[in-house]
């Protein structure tokens, strides 16, 4: 469920007109609800009721300060991928304590910054590892808190550049070989065995993967409980969001109508179907979601250029961009498109929708049926909370799109569009090209 819906012929973020956004703002821009993300962390809470629960916030999804410090007063720890994602912790002035850190590719200045500021694991993910943990730990006279991730090779059905816990990935040590990397792991003086981690991918649509996973890794976690004395067991995240029919699955009767079998995965089924398997360990259990929580929590704003007529074919241009939001060019993913005025009087439109980039891979969405638009008029992309800003580059020389945080009938910018001078300030010509 979420919070975008329309009033009367205008579509809303919680009380807020998405039109009055743009316009104040201008396009693109993204708009947030926080009422929505308060939603999905309560779901997932409820859900899993029952269980010493931990809910790590991925925070690549969507990393803006704001959008921490929503999930900070929430209750949420933090998933952890770099050095800067610790220090936008640190800047939302959110606790770096009980959050973990993960990745396969950690520095030591990276695992320096996360022992200074007493993070509450690392997710380990080789033995190579293991030794720079071990040797930064012992530099500066701690213990580094350590869980070892395991690749299940279970297939999580989604899309290959998101799919984590298949033996081909570079995530994580294969279950086969996970005894040794613990016994390895037990001989570093300056590491502590916490816990055992997991995750199988991203945008996962039925519960059986994550059934499958836990069955599968549950016989490796009840040994680790008996032979290390491991206080937690992280199953990861990666629970999938409504891409197409997003504007209507936020309404209960929309969901409520659809067949038992066609529903998206919930965080009430998820819940169902994993707190039995996971109860009886007697352990913590944390949960790393990231575009659960902010995926349907967001739309870009974008306003109609021109309609411009091909051969055959209509091109709808906006001003947003595959540098603003690259899911399409990149995972050929869908993004449902909404007018921010709708008028039923209007013909039909069917169009490509494409941005200015200079790239064929521009595309937001090929043979659409929208209503007709003309220039100026504003639409929305649906489902955008997730890897939407937090991907986004400068690509053609494009500023970075603004961000705005809704609570309620209140609204407030909470990242300004980048200007051109914020752009190259880094830059310079060297003295010799003078």
């Amino acid at each position: 469920m979420h919070h975008f819906h329309f009033v009367g012929l205008n579509l809303h973020c919680e009380s807020v007109d998405l039109a009055e956004i743009a316009r104040l703002y201008g396009t693109p821009t993204y708009v947030y609800s926080a009422a929505t993300m308060a939603d999905n962390y309560t779901r997932i809470e409820r859900g899993l009721a029952g269980l010493d629960l931990q809910i790590c916030y991925a925070m690549k999804a969507n990393s803006n300060l704001a959008v921490l410090r929503q999930f900070a007063n929430l209750g949420a720890a933090f998933d952890l991928v770099s050095g800067g994602e610790i220090r936008r912790v640190l800047a939302a002035g959110a606790d770096v304590r009980r959050s973990v850190f993960a990745g396969v590719g950690k520095s030591e200045p990276e695992i320096t910054l996360a022992l200074e500021n007493g993070i509450f694991a690392f997710h380990v993910e080789s033995e190579p590892e293991l030794a720079r943990l071990n040797h930064v730990a012992g530099r500066l006279g701690v213990k580094a808190p350590v869980a070892i991730r395991i690749n299940p090779d279970v297939d999580a059905h989604t899309h290959a550049k998101i799919t984590t816990g298949k033996s081909d990935n570079k995530f994580g040590i294969p279950l086969q070989a996970a005894p040794a990397a613990y016994v390895a792991a037990a001989k570093f003086p300056h590491l502590t065995i916490k816990g055992v981690q997991m995750h199988i991918g991203s945008q996962l649509t039925s519960v059986e993967p994550f059934v499958e996973a836990v069955t599968k890794v549950t016989p490796f976690v009840e040994g680790l409980k008996r032979d290390y004395g491991i206080t937690y067991f992280s199953i990861g995240g990666g629970m999938g969001i409504m891409y197409q029919d997003a504007l209507a699955s936020g309404a209960s009767a929309w969901w409520d109508a659809q067949p038992a079998d066609r529903r998206p995965l919930t965080p009430e089924t998820y819940g169902a179907a994993l707190v039995p398997l996971l109860q009886p360990l007697g352990l913590k259990i944390l949960l790393e979601h990231g575009r659960f929580m902010v995926g349907n929590a967001g739309v870009l704003l974008t306003r109609v250029e021109h309609l411009k007529r091909g051969a055959g074919k209509n091109f709808l241009i906006v001003d947003a961009a595959m540098n603003d939001l690259v899911r399409p060019a990149m995972y050929d993913s869908f993004h449902e498109i909404v007018p921010l005025h709708r008028d039923s009087s209007r013909r039909a439109l069917v169009a490509d929708v494409v941005g200015p980039v200079c790239e064929s891979g521009d595309c937001f969405a090929k043979d659409r049926q929208l209503q007709e638009v003309g220039e100026g008029e504003y639409l929305a992309l649906m489902s955008a909370g997730a890897y939407g800003h937090a991907m986004a580059s400068r690509y053609n020389t494009r500023a970075l799109p603004a961000e705005v945080l809704v609570s309620g009938g209140n609204f407030e910018l909470i990242n300004g569009r980048e200007t051109f001078e914020q752009m190259v300030a880094n830059e310079s010509i060297p003295a010799f090209l003078k």
